[in-house]
């Protein structure tokens, strides 16, 4: 069997997909990923042998650019546009298409599936962009909703008019280039009849009753057998277990006030700590390492051995590093800063293993106050056994569904 993988966004959209392709090739499967050209995507590809295909410009460098929102549409008619060229090339020839990622690019995956006639799934790392009456949408920037709006079905209902008007035209524009026809609602043909979730039932449960009929898989983690760097190991290795402060790859001002903070607030429980570097380049997490010794930065990490071995995780409430987090049984404290963050910072605090931070932009004082609360024995306690009901076997299952459906 031959499949594609297909996405454009950060770390958090490409990662998964490398644990479902090592599945998929463990299994006898072909596989190829469409993703941005960024080293660092491709060096986690070729570490389990599966090509990179190319698309769109660098994700980093998009995401450093930080573009404002009103270019929104202008981008996402130029990512439709690559998806129709790099995707249309990978997918010659492949059973079934799996499309992911930031919703224009999913939709021009799934119109090249179409144009093929390949089958083709939708999959979402996140549940907050499925319709659904027991919550709210997001917002995107620029287009928020009237206040005086509470009712979640009509919320939903000008959710799709906001995806209409910021993609509906880029994307019928590029679906005629084809020869197939427009799409009237962009949203409902990105998620499809049977939308795939995939994330842990247990930290991100979806909740029944419903009006989509979604297939919960669990999520898609490569088991990470990495070393972790020596100097690291030494830092680990002298002294009690440090606090891990990372924020991601998005390099927004409250993120950069949020790691000085953390590191002031680390220290003020006599804790040491590891800090992250982001994609905003070594200033973002330099800024706040002075000449002691007790704080040791990081690049890129094996954070699967890292966070079994810190006192907590301090973090952004992105899905991957929650989950992370929580499969390695380490109290978090999440400070969200955008998007679909400030949903995982409150499942760490109603499951019980951390705190959630109201803000982008803490302050020393609500920081140490979390940490503590982190840091004290009930909480690794609670989220030590937490750990042990994640399920480890979300990508080997995803793995077997697109097999049996090529088979069908």
């Amino acid at each position: 069997m031959r499949v594609l993988l297909s996405t454009y966004g950060s770390r958090g959209d490409v990662e998964p997909l490398v644990g479902l392709a090592a599945r998929l090739r463990e299994s006898g499967a072909q596989v190829r990923v469409c993703a941005p050209p960024d080293e660092d995507f491709a060096q986690r590809l070729a570490h389990i042998d599966v090509p990179l295909v190319p698309v769109g410009p660098s994700a980093r460098a998009l995401t450093v650019a930080a573009p404002p929102p009103s270019s929104l549409p202008e981008r996402a008619a130029a990512v439709i546009a690559g998806q129709l060229e790099a995707v249309t090339a990978a997918a010659e020839g492949c059973d079934v298409l799996v499309a992911t990622g930031m919703l224009p690019a999913a939709a021009g995956a799934l119109s090249v599936a179409e144009k093929l006639g390949i089958r083709s799934v939708s999959v979402t790392f996140q549940q907050l962009t499925l319709p659904s009456p027991g919550r709210p949408p997001l917002a995107y920037p620029g287009r928020p909703f009237p206040p005086e709006v509470t009712d979640n079905r009509v919320l939903w209902g000008l959710d799709a008019e906001s995806v209409n008007a910021l993609f509906g035209a880029a994307l019928n524009t590029n679906r005629a280039s084809i020869g197939l026809p427009p799409v009237d609602d962009v949203r409902d043909y990105v998620i499809g009849d049977r939308p795939w979730l995939a994330t842990d039932p247990v930290l991100d449960p979806w909740q029944e009753p419903a009006d989509l009929d979604v297939v919960q898989t669990g999520a898609w983690i490569l088991p990470d057998r990495r070393p972790l760097p020596a100097g690291l190991e030494a830092f680990l290795a002298d002294g009690a277990p440090p606090v891990y402060v990372g924020f991601g790859s998005i390099p927004t001002l409250a993120s950069q006030d949020a790691t000085q903070v953390a590191v002031e607030a680390v220290r003020a429980q006599g804790r040491r700590a590891v800090v992250a570097r982001g994609w905003a380049g070594p200033g973002h997490a330099l800024a706040p390492i002075d000449d002691r010794d007790d704080c040791f930065v990081v690049g890129e990490v094996n954070q699967q051995a890292l966070f079994g071995r810190v006192a907590a995780v301090v973090h952004h409430g992105g899905a991957g590093t929650t989950t992370t987090a929580t499969r390695a049984g380490s109290p978090q404290v999440v400070v969200p800063q955008t998007a679909d963050q400030p949903y995982w910072a409150g499942r760490v605090a109603r499951l019980g293993i951390g705190v959630a931070l109201d803000g982008p932009t803490p302050t020393t004082e609500s920081l140490s106050a979390a940490l503590r609360t982190a840091l004290a024995p009930e909480t690794r306690v609670w989220a030590t056994a937490v750990a042990t009901m994640i399920r480890t076997d979300g990508a080997a299952l995803a793995a077997q569904l697109l097999l049996d459906a090529a088979g069908r």
